[in-house]
């Protein structure tokens, strides 16, 4: 089969001709038809997230069909199109995983990091971390539902009933949750990079009643803010445009060192925390919901062999909404 491989730190990506995969009990063989590429992608390439397993198929945004099943396998039958996310397996055993809490196991895998991914014409998970997906999407437009979406939602829970919310960071995430936010009656205000004239436009187009650049605060106080960018430097700002007692919420998996500030922009009970993950409960709720609002996602595909290319133009923030590699 055709895949883009990693074979180190800071190299790009390379095609080779690898050996098609088989699905081991309880697994699925996935004939891959698009995968998102997702900003988790470049920190692995580039060295930020340690220990990956090399060499590696990257991609955790996979919507494919489902071709060969593995012995014991019985939750999606062959010709089921299914979606594969970020979190591979969890143990199942430890206290996280026994108090709902999967997305914290500390013997946790996960898609295109520890398990090879998408970047390929087929892939194998364990079947009990594919999700169904709703008919209304089409490859390409589902695909990023399946991080982006999710690691949205998950922030977006963890901001409570927050009314006004802010958005730190106008891509692939925050253009899935701004349309959710709205449908349950929030209101959004984007931020962006200074310069960054089409995120603002986009961040309006999906019902934001305010996009201006993230070094200033909102016309009004923020009730809770979702950080996507992964710069550290966010959260000092994010705070200085809080409410009291509201919510500034960290949704990367990777940033950089957050600066030094006073006492004084976390005092009066507000909360800086952090999204580690999804949960498998995530992905269904998500995924339903995203069906019933419903969700426009705004994508730009690419061939598999251009995956440098996606990650490139990611990294420069050249893409409106979401990147996804159409493998098929």
């Amino acid at each position: 089969m055709r895949a883009m491989l990693l074979d180190r730190a800071g190299a790009p990506l390379y095609a080779a001709q690898l050996p098609s995969p088989e699905p081991g009990p309880g697994q699925v063989r996935v004939r891959v038809h698009a995968c998102g590429v997702c900003r988790t992608d470049l920190h692995i390439a580039h060295g930020e997230l340690a220990e990956p397993k090399l060499p590696l198929v990257l991609g955790h945004q996979i919507v494919g069909t489902v071709e060969a099943v593995g012995a014991g396998a019985e939750r999606h039958a062959a010709g089921t199109r299914v979606g594969v996310p970020w979190l591979a397996w969890t143990c199942g055993e430890c206290r996280f995983c026994l108090s709902g809490r999967e997305n914290l196991c500390p013997r946790a895998r996960f898609t295109g990091y520890d398990v090879d991914g998408g970047y390929a014409e087929a892939a194998v998970a364990d079947e009990r971390y594919c999700f169904a997906l709703p008919e209304a999407f089409a490859d390409v437009d589902a695909a990023p539902l399946l991080c982006a979406g999710l690691i949205g939602y998950r922030a977006l829970r963890l901001a409570g009933d927050a009314e006004r919310l802010g958005l730190y960071g106008f891509g692939a995430a925050a253009h899935i949750i701004a349309q959710v936010a709205r449908w349950q009656g929030r209101r959004v205000f984007a931020f962006t990079r200074a310069r960054d004239e089409a995120a603002r436009r986009l961040a309006v187009d999906l019902g934001a009643e305010w996009a201006g650049d993230s070094a200033y605060p909102a016309p009004e106080e923020l009730d809770a803010a979702l950080i996507f960018a992964p710069a550290g430097e966010l959260v000092p700002a994010a705070l200085r445009a809080l409410a009291p007692g509201g919510t500034v919420v960290c949704a990367g998996i990777h940033m950089s060192d957050i600066p030094s500030f006073p006492y004084e922009l976390l005092w009066r009970e507000r909360v800086v925390r952090s999204v580690a993950n999804l949960t498998r409960l995530d992905g269904e709720e998500l995924l339903a919901l995203a069906a019933r609002v419903p969700v426009r996602t705004e994508t730009e595909a690419f061939a598999l062999e251009a995956a440098n290319e996606a990650l490139g133009r990611l990294r420069a923030g050249e893409i409106r909404g979401a990147a996804v590699l159409r493998v098929d």
